[in-house]
């Protein structure tokens, strides 16, 4: 949401709703953790109220996302991360999400290396790399992030959290939605791209079509060899 016509909200939200996506992606910025700020838990309630059939992601960008996390999901969050590198107990943090029912995800800023969040997998629902410095939209996505989502996956994969989403956002497009797709990502933020385009449904489904396409064909390369008779 934060690339949307914000002089006409709640159509732009029933334009995500009809255009195949699966989420809404709300950004919150606090003007401390990261050097902007954005909107809070009203605009979550706009988004339930206008599409209450649109599932709502949010983000928080927040030095203290746990002082917040009742307020959002009282909003009408069904999905909320924290970042990793916040000044608050993450253990504590994911264990508030889950307990209300929500599924709880982790981020990472693109400087921040895998092993940060690895100890906290098993409470996460979802990681989210972003792959431009959090803050602003409209930025070109960084590709030095793209080994880091193939470190996550495997290490996910191979430690029993194979259902694990991971989740990118930043400069996200039909070339760098499907370079993440093939090294294991399976949610896509697009925001700035989307919002520009004269026809949103068709963006949506070529994108979709296109990381399904390079996912599968990752899988089948990651494959073992069948061993001969």
């Amino acid at each position: 949401m934060l690339a949307a016509d914000y002089g006409c909200l709640a159509d732009e939200i029933r334009r995500v709703a009809v255009s195949g996506a699966d989420a809404l992606h709300l950004d919150i910025m606090d003007a401390h953790f990261v050097p902007n700020l954005s909107f809070g838990p009203d605009m979550v309630a706009l988004s339930k109220k206008t599409s209450p059939g649109l599932d709502r992601n949010v983000h928080l960008m927040m030095t203290r996302p746990d002082l917040y996390i009742d307020r959002f999901i009282d909003a009408g969050a069904q999905a909320l991360q924290i970042h990793v590198e916040a000044d608050c107990d993450i253990w504590a943090g994911l264990r508030a999400i889950r307990a209300r029912g929500v599924r709880a995800g982790l981020v990472l800023r693109p400087q921040t290396p895998v092993a940060a969040l690895l100890p906290y997998v098993p409470l996460c629902d979802a990681v989210l790399f972003m792959t431009v410095n959090p803050g602003y939209g409209g930025q070109a996505f960084m590709g030095d992030v793209l080994p880091k989502i193939a470190q996550l996956r495997k290490h996910a994969d191979g430690s029993g959290f194979g259902a694990l989403d991971i989740m990118v956002d930043g400069g996200i497009n039909d070339e760098t939605a499907a370079l993440c797709a093939a090294q294991g990502a399976n949610m896509y933020v697009a925001g700035s791209f989307l919002f520009k385009q004269a026809d949103m449904t068709a963006a949506v489904k070529r994108l979709r079509e296109l990381c399904e396409a390079k996912r599968q064909v990752t899988c089948t390369r990651q494959q073992p060899a069948t061993p001969n008779p």
